[in-house]
């Protein structure tokens, strides 16, 4: 039996109905940047900070109205027209009063040592913060071993600090995907569904005490086991989704939804600049565009805040 309390007790405002999802509306984005281009700054006015994301499909957005979402506000160095959650990012980096030059360097299905080995052309220079999204297991032959994903972050951290010994840089840890914890085969198989988040965590931790260089890690992964634990989001879409409840993951129960999306991208706001993100509002531009009602936006923001607060930020 799913719970019914949902969102509505967890911000307590019964007053806001849950709307549909709807379809994302396109904003009149600015004419996108040249890859490659290179922040500047009018007289008397300091430059933007530079933001790099570098990750795969879960940094793009994909299989939600999220990944084409306002492009042509942010960089996208392969020109693939992705704006996923760095454009989410961007627009609440706006919101709230900072000026970040938000960039993207991603590929599908793919992990950081091939952004390393195939692509550190592309982002080879001076950063003021990178993000770094990790394959979805850590590791596509041995799920779950972070060897690998601790030697690639090794090299990307040497690069970036060579080129810039003040950049900050995060690791993203994302969310347990659904098909590892309830369909036969999964790595994760039968275990709760917040094991494969923790699992994902202790990697980033790992590598973090590692390299004394990655200056924190960015809670995804626990921001989304809090939505799951609090009723915000239902914690398994294969047996239905609870009234009031969000679904996280998109169709393929792998990838996120817009509303998984957009905790993923509320959590790395606040992480990268220690702004509570319950100061956006119900009523944040991003929420409305991308279909999440007032009490949705307000729940996930919530989340994100408290998440961020506690032991597991």
């Amino acid at each position: 039996m799913k719970r019914e309390h949902g969102i509505w007790h967890f911000i307590g405002c019964a007053a806001l109905a849950v709307a549909p999802a709807v379809t994302a509306k396109e904003s009149a984005p600015a004419p996108p940047a040249a890859a490659g281009a290179t922040p500047s700054s009018s007289p008397g006015k300091a430059a933007p900070k530079t933001i790099l994301f570098i990750g795969n499909s879960f940094t793009q957005g994909a299989h939600s109205a999220a990944r084409n979402w306002r492009a042509g506000t942010v960089t996208d160095l392969n020109n693939a027209g992705y704006g996923g959650v760095p454009a989410l990012f961007k627009l609440f980096a706006e919101q709230a009063g900072l000026d970040y030059w938000v960039s993207l360097e991603t590929q599908g299905g793919k992990s950081l040592g091939f952004h390393y080995d195939e692509r550190r052309q592309l982002f080879d220079r001076s950063w003021d913060v990178v993000v770094l999204q990790e394959f979805s297991t850590l590791d596509r032959d041995k799920p779950g071993d972070p060897a690998q994903y601790m030697r690639n972050v090794d090299r990307l951290v040497s690069l970036f600090k060579a080129r810039n010994p003040a950049v900050d840089i995060r690791l993203a840890s994302t969310w347990t995907r659904a098909d590892q914890i309830y369909k036969t085969g999964g790595h994760w198989y039968g275990k709760p569904v917040t094991a494969m988040a923790d699992d994902l965590r202790a990697a980033a931790d790992r590598a973090r005490a590692a390299n004394p260089s990655v200056a924190g890690v960015v809670p995804v992964g626990q921001a989304w086991n809090r939505a799951m634990a609090a009723g915000v989001a239902d914690p398994n879409p294969y047996d239905g989704i609870g009234y009031g409840q969000l679904d996280l993951w998109a169709y393929d129960h792998y990838h996120a939804s817009v509303a998984g999306y957009y905790l993923s991208a509320l959590v790395t706001f606040g992480a990268i600049t220690g702004i509570d993100p319950t100061t956006l509002g119900p009523k944040e531009k991003g929420a409305d565009e991308l279909g999440l009602s007032d009490a949705q936006a307000a729940a996930l923001q919530a989340v994100a805040r408290d998440t961020l607060a506690g032991p597991n930020r």
